[in-house]
């Protein structure tokens, strides 16, 4: 028995008790329904609230749709619309009319999930957010971000390729529910992160195979904003490669499956790798032959380069050569006036007179006197072209004067000695030789001519 407030008789309800304990039973009673019909006499409010009238062939009720779980629906109801709604049976109390109180809706029957695709399809569609001139070209991807169930066969396939392609790319994973009322929310939350770090080259987003229905939390148009607007170039990878989302139209790049993607985003290292062997002997043959052509220039330099050795022995060889004909002008100049003496010794001993032998004797010392004259101016001129050879073989010579055993004489000043007429006897003198200097004092001094004159003298006397 229900108790009343009524200060009499407590078996009496009052209008406003009755409708209130009606709406207690009801809703208890019929606390979640699920009802089937077409929508009639819509109205949409300011408020956010929805307000219809569920229909079929026998019967209506009244419907209310309150703003928070009318966000929540995934299509746009229109009159004649044929629905199905999760609701609770209540009462309008103030007017007592029986009602339900909607939390769900999605259109009846077959292809409600197609339908509620399709219009969110056009309606993106003619905001632009599907126009190719507002994706981005995927940039080269030295690391990705990959927004999908950490315990997914999608996340396991995405990295087994990415192993096996290009090991070296980094991955940041941000796990996130892929199916279920929670997931739309947890993938543009990892979205929003992956933006913010900042930190990656490229996102790809997705998920394996499934229903529509599994796959339904990429179709949720908050998330295809959150997609548009993101500042890093997305790739969708859901499902297989006849499944198509939302996500998949409004993404920079779509993938036919997760794998795909992670093999859009990684360059084939093995091809990369015959690539760089091809380059590397490429590079050895082209070193090869730079090294032959140097080895070539280098020995028709070396044949054409002659060391100082070689210098010093053609000079060598010309100083030789430049001797011998001395001794062969010599010999055949001292020939002639031998036997010019022969002839005159036999002439005088034809002319055996006294005066005779004297004026042969005369000419024959004139002529020796000559003779002997010109085979020292002779010798002298030799000498000199000979010193001049030496001293020009010197010049080239890398080995020093001194180690071929010759001297140099100096005053005690270090002034040179040039000629004999420059030193007298009594003068100390300093002979520089290779393993050091001699110190020695002047005895006599005897030139050139005074030598001669000596042997001169020396033959007269010995006639």
């Amino acid at each position: 028995m229900y108790q009343t407030d009524h200060p009499r008789d407590p078996g009496i309800f009052t209008v406003s008790d009755l409708n209130r304990r009606a709406k207690q039973m009801l809703e208890v009673s019929f606390a979640s329904v699920r009802v089937e019909g077409e929508i009639s006499n819509l109205a949409r409010p300011s408020s956010g609230h929805w307000y219809f009238t569920l229909k079929d062939s026998g019967a209506q009720v009244r419907c209310a749709m309150f703003r928070s779980r009318a966000g929540m629906v995934k299509f746009q109801p229109k009159e004649g619309d044929k629905v199905e709604i999760r609701a609770k049976v209540s009462l309008y109390e103030n007017r007592g009319d029986y009602q339900l109180i909607v939390d769900a809706m999605k259109p009846a029957g077959e292809g409600a999930l197609l339908l509620a695709f399709e219009q969110l399809k056009r309606k993106l569609t003619a905001e632009g957010l599907f126009a190719e001139e507002r994706k981005r070209p995927l940039p080269a991807v030295k690391r990705v971000a990959i927004i999908t169930s950490p315990t997914g066969a999608a996340i396991h396939d995405m990295l087994t390729v990415l192993k096996r392609r290009w090991p070296m790319l980094e991955v940041d994973l941000y796990p996130a529910a892929v199916q279920g009322e929670e997931a739309p929310q947890q993938l543009i939350n990892a979205l929003y992160r992956a933006n913010r770090d900042n930190m990656a080259d490229a996102i790809i987003i997705g998920r394996g195979g499934g229903s529509l229905e599994d796959l339904w939390a990429f179709n949720n148009e908050v998330l295809a904003r959150e997609i548009a607007n993101s500042q890093l170039p997305v790739i969708s990878a859901v499902g297989h490669e006849v499944d198509f989302t939302i996500a998949d139209f409004v993404a920079d790049m779509r993938a036919p499956t997760p794998s795909a993607a992670a093999e859009l985003i990684s360059p084939d290292g093995q091809q990369i790798l015959r690539y760089v062997n091809d380059l590397q002997q490429r590079l050895i043959r082209n070193q090869r032959e730079r090294f032959m052509h140097a080895q070539r220039s280098l020995t028709q330099l070396q044949s054409r380069l002659r060391g100082p050795r070689q210098a010093l022995q053609s000079r060598a060889q010309h100083l030789d050569q430049l001797e011998i004909r001395l001794q062969r002008t010599m010999t055949s100049r001292l020939k002639e006036p031998q036997q010019r003496l022969q002839r005159l010794q036999t002439s005088l001993a034809h002319l055996h007179p006294q005066r005779g032998l004297n004026q042969s004797q005369q000419s024959l010392n004139q002529i020796r006197g000559r003779l002997e004259r010109a085979m020292q101016q002779q010798l002298q001129k030799k000498k000199t072209e000979l010193g001049a050879g030496m001293r020009l073989l010197n010049s080239v010579s890398p080995l020093e004067v001194l180690s071929r055993g010759y001297s140099i004489t100096r005053k005690t000043d270090g002034t040179v000695v040039r000629d004999t007429k420059e030193l007298k006897a009594g003068d100390e003198i300093e002979t520089l030789i290779r393993s050091g200097t001699l110190t020695s004092t002047v005895t006599g001094v005897q030139n050139e001519a005074q030598k001669q004159e000596v042997k001169q003298e020396a033959k007269r006397n010995d006639d």
